[in-house]
């Protein structure tokens, strides 16, 4: 039974990095050691602002 335990685990912090899906929390734990009585964003703000801090960025290409 721990044997399946630790491979759902597994199996699960594989996906949740694979997706993206834990990049939120770290960013929440991050924010809240830095800015501690600041808001936090929820996931839909979060990806909007990750998604156009990332079109924002774009790095001009020569070809």
């Amino acid at each position: 039974m721990t044997t399946v335990r630790k491979l759902l685990g597994t199996v699960r912090w594989y996906v949740r990095e694979l997706t993206g899906e834990a990049e939120y929390d770290r960013y929440c734990e991050r924010r809240r050691r830095h800015c501690p009585h600041a808001p936090l964003p929820t996931r839909r703000e979060y990806e909007r602002m990750r998604t156009a801090h990332r079109e924002q960025d774009t790095p001009s290409r020569c070809c």
